[in-house]
């Protein structure tokens, strides 16, 4: 191979090399800058400090090893540095994407958004479960799309609801009960009267403390499984003032939260009505 054969392929192996490790991260960055500028136009808009917590659990992580994303003890900081950088006088508004996470995580950032000064608004385009419905709570006013859900805050000992470890002692007896077990009920029925206070605390300025305590108790009491869907409709019903005007930003953001295209996806969709060249639509 003669000299100037052998540096151009060379060259074009380097190339390939810098593509494959700066292509991705070229279009991350334009994917955050797009994020960022539907971010300006929705704060804009609402004259608001806008704040993301989007937990996307389809992700797939290396080796097709899946990787769940839920509320952190870092979400927890990031959120709180938001809120306390945030206008004293501007709404906030968190746009919330979530299976739920981390008792501590999730009553930290419930409480920093309930104790801002102006108005706060939790924005649900598809999902906030457990914490994420803990930290909706907290809010001045609940803005959830029509078919978005809540999940009750029941808490959980490992696999186990804690309601569920507390009625399993009572209907089988304390005295056939063995000690550990005894114990996990007695842990249980603490985190269950602990999450029932805070969300009380969180309710009772908003609703009256009549409406705070049912709520509190039927959100924790373990009546529905934990991952139990509450509708817009039911979260009515439960007595929860929730506002489904859902900005159009909102789903645009969504949007760029997509599964990476690397992956092949399970749904497609072609808008309808479809405009080609040479074929009629009626």
């Amino acid at each position: 191979m003669d000299p100037l054969s052998g540096f151009l392929s060379s060259l074009i192996w380097w190339l390939l090399f810098f593509y494959l490790i700066m292509a991705p991260q070229i279009q991350y960055r334009q994917l955050q800058l797009a994020r960022l500028r539907i971010l300006r136009d929705l704060s804009r808009k609402r004259n608001s400090t806008v704040i993301t917590m989007i937990h996307r659990q389809e992700s797939i992580g290396l080796f097709g090893i899946p990787v769940y994303k839920f509320i952190t003890i870092e979400d927890s900081e990031e959120i709180l540095r938001a809120i306390r950088s945030a206008p004293k006088d501007k709404p906030i508004d968190l746009i919330i994407h979530t299976p739920g996470g981390l008792v501590l995580a999730a009553t930290q950032i419930a409480k920093a958004l309930k104790n801002h000064p102006s108005e706060t608004r939790v924005i649900v385009p598809h999902y906030a479960m457990s914490g994420g419905t803990l930290i909706a709570l907290a809010a001045d006013k609940i803005i959830m799309d029509e078919n978005a859900v809540l999940g009750p805050v029941d808490p959980q000992l490992g696999q186990y609801p804690a309601p569920s470890i507390v009625k399993a002692v009572k209907e089988k007896g304390v005295e056939k009960a063995d000690d550990q077990t005894i114990i996990l009920a007695d842990i249980a029925q603490k985190a269950i009267n602990q999450v029932q206070r805070f969300v009380y605390g969180l309710l009772k300025d908003k609703y009256g403390e009549e409406k705070a305590k049912e709520l509190s108790k039927t959100l924790t009491e373990g009546r529905w499984t934990h991952d139990y869907p509450i509708t817009v409709e039911e979260a009515r019903e439960l007595g929860l003032d929730v506002d489904t005007n859902v900005p159009e930003e909102v789903y645009m953001l969504m949007e760029l939260y997509k599964q990476p295209l690397k992956q092949r996806g399970t749904v497609e969709f072609m808008p309808y009505p479809v405009k080609q060249e040479g074929i009629k639509t009626k």
